[in-house]
């Protein structure tokens, strides 16, 4: 793949009115949210699932790239049709999870450090040739008592560099994700100082393994307050901490910043991204790449149950369509009440 074409895909996801939809639970991911709905984690069931979502019609209109996990990137439909290939005719580009998940750090306590890069290079060349056009690697920051430290910082952002650039070499657009996570008590400061500390130490990292900013995305957290935080923060506080951290860390040759929603609900993750939108224009395009905020209301929605498909497509339909909004800086609450 050419140069030219990685540009391409990157700007592509990230287009006007789009975002991506992360539906690459690991196997312990997905086992806890069919826990929820009472359904067994079977290769079946987990089929079934993922067929419902890509198969929503009109979905394409909203969501411009999916994360796919290693098992769905093989899988069909009921059908026969491959999940590559149903994605391909709504417009939607197909994409690949390939870090290994976050393990403890030796010697240091409450950090982790991402596995994943034995074989990478390999495994992107399979990816490749089963249809992914960009991928992602996940990098986990926990704030704690004298945490993260420079150490944990430094080599989740190595991990991430190595990752990024074997990606572009195999002609994967990067979606480079550090997440600082919601655990703990920490305040909307502590966040906003411990994630750029993190970006800034990504971004030398990226840059000293030679990855072409323009042909990646970034996929942070937001800045926001730990879930157990006494001080919550509202949209204004989250989007006014959260932009001035990318204005200080990411360069302007990114094409685009693809917000996870991290334990957020569905509706703030939403409120969230309008209130970091309406403080534009930016230098990249602000998104969303979200899993939980997008998928709960269709999971519950369907339950395991056959006959509710098409309630939860309309669920899903709904998240993606006023995400889509929020990107534009066009949504309002009113939205969620309104009948389709």
């Amino acid at each position: 793949m050419t140069s030219h074409n990685l540009e391409e895909t990157a700007r592509r996801l990230v287009a006007p009115g789009k975002g991506l939809l992360a539906a690459d639970e690991s196997f312990g991911t997905i086992e806890k949210r069919f826990q929820s709905i009472n359904v067994p984690s079977t290769e079946d069931n987990r089929r079934a699932y993922r067929e419902l979502l890509f198969s929503t019609p009109g979905l394409g209109a909203f969501i411009s790239g999916v994360i796919l996990f290693d098992e769905t990137i093989r899988q069909s439909t009921a059908g026969g049709v491959p999940f590559v290939e149903l994605l391909r005719r709504q417009g939607i580009i197909p994409g690949i999870k390939v870090d290994k998940g976050a393990k403890t750090m030796a010697n240091f306590p409450g950090e982790k450090i991402t596995e994943g890069l034995d074989g990478l290079r390999d495994r992107f060349k399979e990816y490749f040739d089963l249809g992914a056009r960009f991928s992602k690697w996940r990098a986990v920051i926990t704030i704690g008592a004298g945490i993260p430290t420079r150490a944990c910082l430094e080599a989740n952002a190595h991990a991430l560099a190595r990752y990024a650039a074997l990606s572009q070499e195999t002609g994967l657009v990067p979606v480079v994700e550090p997440e600082v996570l919601m655990d703990g008590t920490h305040t909307l400061e502590q966040c906003a100082e411990v994630t750029e500390r993190t970006q800034r130490i990504v971004f030398e990292a990226l840059h000293e393994q030679r990855v072409a900013f323009e042909k990646m995305i970034l996929k942070p957290n937001m800045v926001l307050p730990a879930k157990d935080c006494p001080q919550q923060a509202d949209p204004h506080q989250v989007a006014a901490a959260t932009i001035r951290c990318l204005r200080r860390t990411v360069p302007a040759a990114v094409p685009g910043i693809a917000f996870l929603s991290g334990g957020q609900d569905d509706i703030t993750a939403t409120r969230n991204l309008e209130a970091i939108n309406e403080l534009g224009p930016h230098p990249w395009r602000i998104t969303f790449s979200y899993s939980r905020a997008l998928e709960n209301a269709p999971l519950k929605t369907w339950g395991g149950n056959p006959a509710n498909v098409a309630a939860a497509q309309t669920a899903l339909h709904h998240r993606a369509q006023f995400n889509s909004a929020a990107q534009l800086a066009q949504y309002s609450a009113e939205l969620e009440t309104t009948p389709a």
